[in-house]
C-alpha cells in the first residue's frame, strides 16, 4: 500500500474558498433559494427512481442477510475512514480542540477498537465531532447560495456542492489507497450508507413515498437541519414548521 497526499488537487479549491471568504461575512440563510426548481425536481425524480429501484431493495437484502452487529461494525470502519477529512476540516475551521479530539478518536479505534470494528471511542466517553467542507466555507463566511439537488448524493446547496467535490478529493481513499484496498474501502462505504438507508428507512420512505411532495419535503428538511446543525437557528423560513425537525427519527422514537 503506498502512501500519496492529494494537496496538489485541494490546494486550488482551498485558496478559492477563501478568496470567496475574503468577499464578505455572509448572513444565515433565511426562506428558500431555489432558482434551479426544475432542473432540482428533474434530478430528485431520477434519484427517487434510484432509490426505489436499487437503493431500497439493496439495504432491505443486506440488512435481512447481515447480521446487525456485523453491519454495525462495517459502519464503524467507515466512520473512522471519514475521521481524517474531519481532522482536516477542524483545522481549517480553526477548531483546533475538535480536530485534536477526532485525532484521539481515530487512534483509540484504529488500535483498541480492532481497525475500526469497534467504536471503542465513544464507549470511552470522547465525543465525535462530523464535519465537512461545506461547513468550513460556512465558518469562513460564504454564503450558502441556492438550494440544489446532486445526482446520487440528494439534496445540497451550492455551497455545500463545492464542499462535497472538496471532500471527496480530501478523501484518504485517494491517497492511502490503490488497488484492492481501495476497492475494499469503497465497498465498506457503500455498505454503510445501506445500513444507514435500512436503519431509517420508516422515515425516510415516508419523505420519498407518502408525502404530497416529496421534492418539497426533503428540501424542507435539508435546508433546517443543515441551517440548525451550522448554528443558523429557526431555518423553516416561509414554508412553516420547528426550527429543528429529526429526519432520521424513527416513528416508534428510536
Amino acid at each position: 500500500m503506498t502512501v500519496k497526499i492529494p494537496l496538489i488537487r485541494v490546494l486550488p479549491l482551498v485558496v478559492a474558498g477563501a478568496l470567496l471568504a475574503g468577499c464578505a461575512a455572509a448572513p444565515a440563510s433565511q426562506g428558500v433559494n431555489d432558482p434551479l426548481e426544475p432542473m432540482n425536481r428533474a434530478v430528485h425524480g431520477v434519484n427517487k427512481g434510484l432509490d426505489r429501484a436499487v437503493v431500497r431493495p439493496a439495504s432491505k437484502a443486506y440488512a435481512a442477510v447481515v447480521p446487525e452487529p456485523l453491519r454495525q461494525g462495517v459502519s464503524n470502519v467507515a466512520d473512522v475512514l471519514e475521521l481524517p477529512g474531519d481532522i482536516a476540516n477542524g483545522l481549517l475551521q480553526g477548531r483546533i480542540d475538535r480536530a485534536a479530539t477526532n485525532t484521539l478518536r481515530l487512534a483509540a479505534n484504529l488500535t483498541l477498537g480492532l481497525g475500526g470494528l469497534l467504536d471503542f471511542a465513544s464507549a470511552a466517553g470522547m465525543p465525535e465531532y462530523k464535519t465537512d467542507f461545506g461547513e468550513t466555507l460556512a465558518v469562513w463566511g460564504v454564503g450558502e447560495g441556492p438550494y440544489v439537488e446532486l445526482p446520487l448524493a440528494g439534496p445540497s446547496t451550492a455551497r455545500d456542492a463545492v464542499g462535497t467535490v472538496v471532500d471527496l478529493a480530501m478523501n484518504p481513499l485517494n491517497g492511502l489507497f490503490e488497488g484492492d484496498d481501495r476497492t475494499a474501502a469503497m465497498g465498506v462505504a457503500v455498505l454503510s450508507r445501506l445500513n444507514d438507508r435500512a436503519r431509517y428507512s420508516g422515515t425516510i420512505d415516508s419523505i420519498l413515498y407518502e408525502s404530497a411532495d416529496s421534492y418539497v419535503q426533503a428540501r424542507l428538511l435539508y435546508l433546517q437541519n443543515r441551517r440548525f446543525a451550522l448554528g443558523g437557528g429557526d431555518a423553516a423560513g416561509d414554508e412553516g414548521g420547528d426550527a429543528f425537525i429529526d429526519p432520521y427519527e424513527d416513528s416508534n422514537g428510536q
